[in-house]
C-alpha cells in the first residue's frame, strides 16, 4: 500500500479537495482507495492534532480537549489503532490523507518526525501533495483568514519581512508565546512562514526524503468546477476515472474594511483574555466579527508585491524541481502602493463595540466558569474538560545549561530564537549609515540664543516628569544649547525636588512648569499633553517636541543644532527621531554626573527587533496639520492636511507614507539615524533603574519596570559617542543655570534624596534581588534580541 498525504496548503482549495474525497469516499473503496474516517470525517483534523509538539497548543487542541499531553498521546494512539482497522478492512492499495492544517502549522522537524513515526508502520511509500498560489495572492487570503480567528496585528510584520534571504526563520521570530486562554497561537498570530516555498519543501523532505513533496498549483475556477477530479487524480496518482466533482460557487473574499475592523477588535479581544479575568468562546468572537461587517474590495494581493519580489528568486529555483509547477502559474501581480490597512468606515470605534459586547462576554464567562467548576468537581474528568495552562514556551524543554555556559541564561525559547536569528535578516548589527564615530567626535562650538520673531515661541518641547531631580538641570542646558527655545513640563506626585527645581527654572525665565497631580483618564502623561495644546507657548510654537529627560536630541550635522538639521530637511514638517537605545556602561552607582558623558554603549544601528528598538519621538511642525499629540506621535490627521505633511527620518529621507497616519517605530525601509537620532538613556545607573522601578511609569502606570525591562533597553554591543561634541557647550550653559544658589541647593538637594532612597531599595529583598539579577545578566546583542522576542515584551 502507498500513501498519499495533502498537507494544505490552506486558502487553496484544500477544502474543496476534502469535500469531493468525502462525497466519494463510498465509491473510492472498490477502486482500492482508502479516504479514511478515523482521522476526521473530511479534514483530517485528528492527524494534525495527534502529532504537533505537547507544548504547541493550537486553536484546534485547545477548543477539542487535547492540551494536556497525556489525552494527545491518547489521541495518537487512537487514530493509530483506527487506521489499523480501516486498512485492514479495506485492504487498500491506496489510502489519501489530508489535513489542510499541516503544511502551515507543523513548523518543528520534531513535528514532522511524529507525523512519519505514525505513518511508517503502515506504508514505507509516502508521497505528500501540498497546493500553492502566487505567494501575494495567498498571503491576502491567508492574512483575512488569520484576522477571522483572531490575528491582531496588522500585515506590517509580513511587509518588514520583504527582501529577507531566510523568511522562514524570520517570520517565526514574530511567533508569540503560545497563551491559549489569551488568545495567542502560531496558527493565529505568526506570518506565514510557509510561504518560502523551497524551504517547506526542505523541510517535508529533510523527514519524508528527497523528493517526496509534490507542489502543485491553485486555479480557483478549476477548483470549484466538475473537473476537480481531474486534478485529484493528478496529484494523487490516481489511474481510474473517478466521476465528476459537485460543482460549487467560488466564495466571495472579505472586504478589507472589514478585515482592518476585525483586526482592531481583536486587538481589544486580546487584551481583555489577556488580563485572565474573562472566557470568549470561539463562537461568540466569531459572532461579534460577522456583526461588524461591512461591503467593499478585498485587500489587492497587487499592493503585496514587496514580499513576491524577495520571494521570487527561490521560486526561480523551485520551477526546476517542481514540474506541475509554472511560472505563469506563479508570476505575481502588476506592482501597486504598498499595503496599508484599510479604512474601517464610519467612523468606526472597536472599543465602542468593545463595550456593546461586553456583557455577552461577561455571560459567556460566568457560563464558561460553571461548566469548568462542574467538570472539576466530576470524580473522573474527560480530556474536555482539561483547562488551558499558561504554555510557557513554543519549544520542547531541554536540559538546562551549566551556569558556565554562555547561553544559560537563555531560557528554550530564547536559544531557538537564537538559532534563527544567526544570518537573519533581523541580525542585528552597526553597518549602517556613517561608521567611523571616533572622527566624528569633534566638540562642536558654543551657539548664540536664538533671536525670536515676536509672538513666536520658537521651538518647544513639552513633556512629563516625576522624581527626576538629578537630571534636569543637564537635560534643559543641553537642549538650550542646541536651539530649544522653550520647555512645558508637567509634573505630577513628585517628592524629590523635581517641582522645586521646575518652579525655580521658571522664576529664572528658563521654563514654564505645570503642576499636574490632578490628572484624569488612563495616563497623566496623555492627560498633560492634552492639556499643553490650550497653552499659548504651544500654540505660538514654530516646532513641537514630545520627548522625556531620558532623551536626548542628537544632532549629527553641521554645528549639531536643530537649525543645521532643518536646513537639510527644508520640506519637512514632520522628523521621526529614532532612539538609539544606551545601557548602563557598567555603572552602577548613582550621581549626576552628565548623562551623554556617562553612557555610550548602546544598541547596534540596526536592530528591527524587539519592535522597541526602533521606536521613535516626533518633531513637528507646527501648522495645525494633526489635532492630538501622544506619546511618540502627533494623532488626528486633517484630511485638508494630507497632501501638506512630510514626514522625514533620522537621515532626512522620506517616509510619508508609512508614518503619516499611524505609527510609532522605524522600519527597515525607513530607518536612518546620519543626522539626527534621540539618544534614549532609559536606564542611566543601576541603582538610576531601582528607582525607576520603584516609582512606576508615566504613560502606563498599570505596567511595573521589572527586569523584562532591563533585558528590553540594556544595549552595550556598540558605541556612540557622537553626542559628547557637545559637552562643552552644555557645560557653558550648566554652569550658566547653576550659578543661581537656589537652584544649585534644590538640586544638590533631590541627588541626596535619591542617593538616600537608592539605599533604602538596596535594603528591601524585593529591589535587592533586582539589582543582583540585572547586574549578573550579560548578553549580546543577538542574545539580547532572541531573550526579548521569548520574553514576548510589550510594544
Amino acid at each position: 500500500m502507498r500513501i498519499a498525504l495533502h498537507i494544505g496548503m490552506e486558502q487553496v482549495g484544500a477544502e474543496r479537495i476534502q469535500q469531493t474525497l468525502a462525497d466519494k469516499r463510498d465509491g473510492l473503496v472498490p477502486k482500492s482507495i482508502l479516504y479514511p474516517r478515523s482521522p476526521g470525517a473530511k479534514n483530517h483534523t485528528r492527524l494534525y492534532m495527534a502529532v504537533s509538539d505537547p507544548d504547541h497548543v493550537d486553536p484546534l487542541r485547545f477548543n477539542r480537549g487535547f492540551i494536556d499531553p497525556a489525552a494527545q498521546a491518547d489521541l495518537r494512539q487512537q487514530l493509530s489503532d483506527g487506521l489499523a482497522r480501516e486498512i485492514e478492512a479495506a485492504k487498500p492499495e491506496l489510502m489519501i490523507l489530508s489535513a489542510s492544517q499541516l503544511g502551515a502549522s507543523l513548523a518543528r522537524e520534531s513535528e514532522v518526525a511524529r507525523l512519519h513515526a505514525l505513518l511508517a508502520p503502515f506504508s514505507s511509500d509516502i508521497k505528500l501533495v501540498a497546493h500553492v498560489d502566487e505567494p501575494a495572492r495567498l498571503l491576502a487570503r491567508h492574512y483575512a483568514g488569520q484576522v477571522f480567528e483572531g490575528r491582531a496585528h496588522p500585515l506590517d510584520l509580513e511587509l518588514e519581512l520583504a527582501g529577507t534571504s531566510d523568511w522562514w526563520d524570520d517570520a517565526l521570530l514574530e511567533a508569540h508565546r503560545i497563551d491559549p486562554q489569551a488568545g495567542q497561537f502560531l496558527e493565529t498570530q505568526t506570518p506565514a512562514f510557509w510561504l518560502d516555498y523551497p524551504r517547506l519543501v526542505q523541510h517535508w523532505e529533510g523527514v519524508f526524503g528527497q523528493g517526496a513533496l509534490s507542489l502543485r498549483p491553485y486555479d480557483a475556477e478549476l477548483f470549484h468546477s466538475p473537473d476537480l477530479t481531474d486534478e485529484i487524480r493528478a496529484a494523487f496518482g490516481i489511474d481510474e476515472s473517478i466521476g465528476k466533482a459537485a460543482p460549487s460557487v467560488v466564495p466571495p473574499e472579505p472586504s478589507e474594511a472589514w478585515i482592518a475592523r476585525a483586526r482592531q477588535l481583536n486587538a481589544l479581544f486580546l487584551r481583555v483574555l489577556g488580563a485572565r479575568k474573562r472566557i470568549l468562546p470561539r463562537p461568540l468572537w466569531r459572532k461579534f466579527l460577522s456583526e461588524i461587517e461591512v461591503d467593499g474590495p478585498p485587500i489587492d494581493p497587487a499592493t503585496l508585491t514587496d514580499i513576491s519580489k524577495g520571494l521570487a528568486p527561490g521560486i526561480k529555483e523551485l520551477l526546476k524541481t517542481q514540474p506541475a509547477l509554472s511560472a505563469t502559474a506563479l508570476k505575481p501581480p502588476r506592482a501597486k502602493d504598498t499595503w496599508q490597512e484599510a479604512d474601517p468606515k464610519f467612523g468606526f470605534r472597536p472599543s465602542q463595540y468593545l463595550l456593546g459586547f461586553m456583557w455577552q462576554i461577561d455571560k459567556a464567562t460566568r457560563e464558561e466558569t460553571t461548566k469548568l467548576e462542574a467538570l472539576t468537581r466530576a470524580p473522573t474528568p474527560s480530556p474536555a474538560a482539561e483547562v488551558a495552562p499558561d504554555v510557557a514556551s513554543q519549544t520542547t524543554p531541554t536540559k538546562p545549561d551549566s551556569a558556565d555556559t554562555p547561553n544559560a541564561i537563555l531560557p528554550p525559547q530564547a536559544r531557538e530564537n537564537l538559532e534563527r536569528l544567526h544570518g537573519s535578516a533581523f541580525a542585528p548589527h552597526d553597518r549602517m549609515g556613517m561608521v567611523n564615530e571616533e572622527e566624528l567626535a569633534a566638540a562642536y562650538t558654543v551657539m548664540a540664543p536664538r533671536k525670536l520673531p515676536k509672538g513666536s515661541s520658537g521651538n518647544v518641547i513639552v513633556g512629563c516628569m516625576k522624581n527626576e531631580a538629578p537630571y534636569i538641570v543637564e537635560w534643559v542646558a543641553y537642549h538650550r544649547a542646541m536651539g530649544v527655545d522653550n520647555f512645558l513640563i508637567y509634573t505630577n506626585d513628585c517628592s524629590d525636588g523635581t517641582s522645586e527645581i521646575l518652579d525655580r527654572l521658571q522664576e529664572m525665565g528658563v521654563l514654564q512648569h505645570r503642576n499636574n497631580d490632578n490628572w484624569k483618564g488612563n495616563s497623566p502623561q496623555q492627560y498633560a499633553l492634552n492639556q499643553s495644546l490650550k497653552e499659548p507657548v504651544i500654540k505660538n510654537a514654530d516646532w513641537i517636541i514630545h520627548i522625556d529627560v531620558d532623551e536626548f536630541i542628537n544632532v549629527r550635522c553641521g554645528n549639531g543644532t536643530l537649525d543645521d538639521f532643518f536646513e537639510r530637511v527644508p520640506d519637512a514638517t514632520n522628523v521621526a527621531m529614532t532612539w538609539r537605545l544606551f545601557g548602563h556602561n557598567g555603572v552602577t552607582t548613582l550621581s549626576d554626573d552628565f548623562v551623554i558623558d556617562q553612557f555610550d554603549t548602546c544598541a547596534p544601528k540596526f536592530c528591527p527587533k524587539p519592535h522597541t528598538v526602533w521606536g521613535f519621538k516626533t518633531m513637528f511642525k507646527n501648522i495645525g496639520a494633526y489635532e492630538k499629540i501622544s506619546c511618540h506621535r502627533p494623532n488626528k490627521l486633517d484630511d485638508k492636511f494630507k497632501s501638506k505633511v512630510k514626514w522625514v527620518n533620522g537621515s532626512g529621507k522620506d517616509m510619508t507614507r508609512e508614518a503619516s497616519e499611524k505609527g510609532w517605530r522605524s522600519s527597515k525601509k525607513s530607518i536612518g539615524y546620519d543626522l539626527l537620532q534621540l539618544n534614549h538613556y532609559a536606564l542611566r545607573s543601576a541603582e538610576s533603574f531601582l528607582i525607576k522601578r520603584q516609582r512606576g511609569r508615566a504613560l502606563h502606570v498599570d505596567r511595573s519596570i521589572g527586569i523584562n525591562y532591563w533585558i528590553r533597553m540594556d544595549w552595550s554591543d556598540a558605541r556612540d559617542i557622537t553626542i559628547k561634541r557637545n559637552l562643552p557647550r552644555l557645560r557653558d550653559e550648566y554652569d550658566r543655570l547653576m550659578q543661581d544658589e537656589q537652584l544649585r541647593a534644590i538640586h544638590e538637594a533631590g541627588l541626596a534624596w535619591h542617593r538616600a532612597k537608592a539605599e533604602e531599595l538596596h535594603a528591601m529583598p524585593e529591589f535587592k534581588d533586582l539589582y543582583e539579577q540585572a547586574l549578573k545578566i550579560k548578553l549580546n546583542g543577538m542574545e539580547r534580541v532572541a531573550y526579548a522576542l521569548a520574553l514576548d515584551m510589550e510594544s
